[in-house]
């Protein structure tokens, strides 16, 4: 099971500061909140939530020593499915790296040249550009308690000073889980053999199931866990005793709509629901049907915990017995409150819809809305999975993965295949089927569900595509079922729709701006080059980078590099005026200063109130000679033995801003074999980290890959090529992209004569 960083706040104080808040991290503080965390799971989402922003996330783990000495991955985050049937035990005398650090008694690290997209899958091939990856063993008093790997943004060799910061942050988690380690395991019960209960598994309960711990602070009451990446749900013995259910080997929870009163179960759905959007603390009162046909009510208070994207992975909580009676309770009804008035079914389907449309309309992307219906729809009503395609050219194609999930993504693919014919006929018809129960359910094979509805999804008469959804059991829709789901499908349609035609409008404009820029660059003697654009991720407007690599008078070469202010069609129509005019000037013969002064005039002269910020360089192929000028844009930098420093080129204002200011003119030297980089600020800027460390640590990866993969080793055509991979790859892997990105690299490979 994938245990995806859920974490507790530890006080109400610090519950306050939202954890994703890059001002409120820091070392200290991230290691007092881990000494106050009650799982390894909240352990690692801690470390990710408070650590350092350069510890990037995707790609961690934690591995604990189970009873017979072999590490057992216990909570991880954004690991792929196949890891996690692979790499779930990991020998310590193996030669992987947990292995590695466990026995070095030290930090083991992997830079990015060691490491592939797929790590540790070495068919893959090596150096692909993943982050960095370290290994900290968790040791305490020469006690191993495990392992501690984490992904990070450093492209070269990770700093000193970051190094000590991770030595004590996994020194904080190996004291705080052997001090978990050592009261859960005094309160395992033991059998005579000294061997733990039936289903306890190698670890302690309170670890194998974390959230379960909190259940031990209040006799009496029983706790839940589910997990809303595999759909799985945990109830400890308590849980079953308290809502009168027949305990299951595993501890496997029954559904919710055969636990809960039919009166109560939209009610529970809709809280669920609204619950599942904002995160965060819950309470909800409902009735749970006991045997002989005995009615309990039953409080139930949780937490859904958000992971570092902010998408709700884990719901935890106990549950309270409140006595037996007629009465109903309406949910989210806070303890010590007056009866409120009671909701009606049809009033609690309407909340529920009323939650679901809440959810979808924040949904921008196609991509948004699958994230939408995997986060909130699918546990809402508590749905196995949900397998969506749209319509493309006649066709019914799968929209995306996101819905599918869990460790059963093979068989939900397998499942979508099979299920193309029917959810074909639905739309064909314009109405939803449900499966019907009977006798002969699942004659079919294990993949069939026990139940099912397909919806067709159609907006203003327009056929969408349609919607898949499956229960792990048998059930039967009634009509206020029916009314309920077919609403959702058009509630599910219009979002669809709408996310499609914005889509549609940044593909659009993407590829306008695309269009604007060098289809590909000129081959020149002596030089390689290479180039790259990423468009924003945020946002449907375009915006105004640019790059250029020009021929030039007398057998020189020019370098542009630019971006206009905004991201907009004004922007991108000033940056195709600024390229016209830049390169009318630079052919002339004009030097880059007095290009770039002829340039800003230029832009003045120009209806809009747009400023741009430019970088020019003109380098002679013959002897390296390099002429320069900046208008407030970021240094270029010069990689060579080895090393990569920014050129100390002092610059004027940004184009457009002062036209009578001149631009100072710099003059030096490239020599054969060095390389040069130039790029927009959107290479480097990190919503979550400074400009200058941003900078930096570009440096170390750029110092990195010039003494490991460098054209002296690879040649320089394609070592630039997989430089220009690595750098947007590195983009690629951020949360979000605000700003457009652009860069292009110049390599002098020889003289000429």
């Amino acid at each position: 099971m994938d245990l995806t960083s859920p974490w507790v706040p530890p006080s109400e104080d610090e519950s306050r500061t939202p954890r994703s808040s890059p001002t409120a991290r820091s070392p200290m503080r991230c290691v007092r909140l881990l000494l106050g965390c009650t799982s390894a799971a909240e352990l690692l989402g801690t470390v990710l939530a408070e650590g350092p922003g350069w510890i990037t996330g995707e790609g961690s783990a934690l591995y604990l020593l189970d009873s017979a000495g072999m590490l057992r991955l216990t909570a991880s985050h954004g690991l792929p499915d196949w890891t996690h049937e692979r790499y779930s035990i990991v020998d310590p005398a193996g030669d992987l790296p947990a292995a590695m650090a466990l026995r070095l008694r030290r930090p083991y690290l992997l830079s990015p040249e060691h490491t592939s997209v797929d790590y540790p899958n070495k068919n893959a091939g090596m150096g692909t550009g993943m982050v960095a990856v370290i290994t900290l063993p968790m040791v305490v008093d020469e006690r191993p308690v495990g392992v501690l790997a984490l992904a990070l943004a450093h492209r070269g060799t990770v700093p000193r000073r970051d190094l000590d910061v991770l030595e004590t942050i996994g020194e904080a988690c190996a004291h705080r889980l052997s001090h978990l380690l050592d009261h859960a395991d005094a309160r395992i019960p033991q059998d005579p053999a000294g061997a733990p209960p039936d289903g306890a598994g190698s670890l302690p309960a309170g670890l194998a199931h974390p959230m379960l711990s909190l259940a031990v602070r209040a006799a009496g009451h029983g706790a839940f866990e589910r997990d809303l990446v595999t759909g799985e749900s945990y109830w400890d013995a308590a849980a079953f005793r308290v809502t009168g259910q027949p305990a299951t080997a595993d501890g496997s929870a029954p559904e919710l709509d055969r636990i809960v009163h039919p009166e109560d179960l939209p009610d529970v759905q809709a809280a669920l629901a609204e619950s599942l959007t904002t995160g965060g603390w819950y309470r909800i009162g409902y009735r749970v049907l006991r045997g002989g046909g005995r009615v309990a009510r039953i409080e139930e208070t949780g937490e859904v915990m958000l992971d570092v994207h902010g998408r709700p992975v884990r719901v935890a909580g106990l549950l309270s017995d409140r006595g037996q009676g007629r009465g109903r309770e309406h949910p989210g009804q806070q303890a010590g409150q007056q009866p409120e008035e009671q909701a009606t079914p049809a009033g609690a389907r309407t909340a529920l819809l009323l939650a679901l449309t809440r959810s979808l309309s924040r949904a921008v992307t196609v991509r948004d809305v699958t994230t939408a219906v995997t986060d909130v729809a699918r546990p809402a009503f508590g749905a196995a999975s949900i397998v969506l395609d749209l319509v493309d050219e006649g066709r019914l194609l799968p929209v995306s993965h996101t819905v599918y999930g869990g460790p059963r993504r093979t068989e939900l693919t397998r499942l979508a295949d099979l299920s193309e014919n029917v959810m074909q006929h639905a739309l064909t018809r314009s109405a939803p089927l449900f499966s019907e129960p009977g006798p002969d359910r699942g004659r079919h094979g294990p993949l069939t569900p026990a139940s099912w509805a397909v919806l067709p999804l159609v907006a203003s008469g327009r056929q969408v595509g349609s919607c898949l959804i499956t229960f792990s059991a048998e059930r039967a829709f009634g009509r206020e079922d029916r009314t309920l789901y077919s609403a959702f499908a058009g509630i599910l349609a219009q979002s669809l729709e709408r996310a499609r035609l914005y889509d549609t409008h940044h593909h659009r404009a993407t590829e306008l701006q695309r269009a604007m820029l060098p289809r590909t660059l000129p081959r020149l003697p002596g030089i390689a080059s290479a180039a790259r654009y990423l468009p924003s991720t945020e946002g449907m407007q375009i915006g105004g980078d640019w790059y250029d690599l020009l021929r030039l008078p007398d057998g020189r070469i020019g370098l542009v590099i630019g971006d206009v202010q905004g991201h907009n069609a004004e922007a991108t129509a000033v940056m195709g005026q600024l390229r016209s005019g830049l390169r009318a000037y630079a052919t002339d013969g004009h030097d880059p200063a007095a290009t770039l002064a002829r340039t800003s005039r230029l832009l003045t002269e120009l209806d809009t109130d747009l400023f741009a910020t430019c970088l020019f360089l003109a380098l002679d192929p013959a002897d390296g000679a390099l002429t320069a000028a900046r208008a407030g844009h970021p240094a270029p930098v010069r990689i060579a033995d080895g090393r990569a420093v920014e050129l100390d080129l002092p610059g004027g204002p940004p184009l457009g801003v002062d036209p009578g200011q001149p631009y100072p003119l710099t003059v030096g030297r490239l020599a054969v074999g060095e390389t040069l980089l130039v790029y927009t600020d959107g290479l480097v800027e990190d919503r979550e980290e400074d400009y200058d460390e941003s900078v930096q640590r570009m440096l170390g990866g750029l110092e990195l890959w010039a003494r490991q993969t460098g054209p002296t080793r690879v040649g320089a055509a394609p070592a630039l090529e997989r430089l220009a991979d690595l750098l947007t790859l590195n983009v690629t892997e951020r949360r979000s992209r605000p700003d457009d990105v652009a860069l292009l690299l110049l390599h002098r490979t020889s003289p000429l004569p």
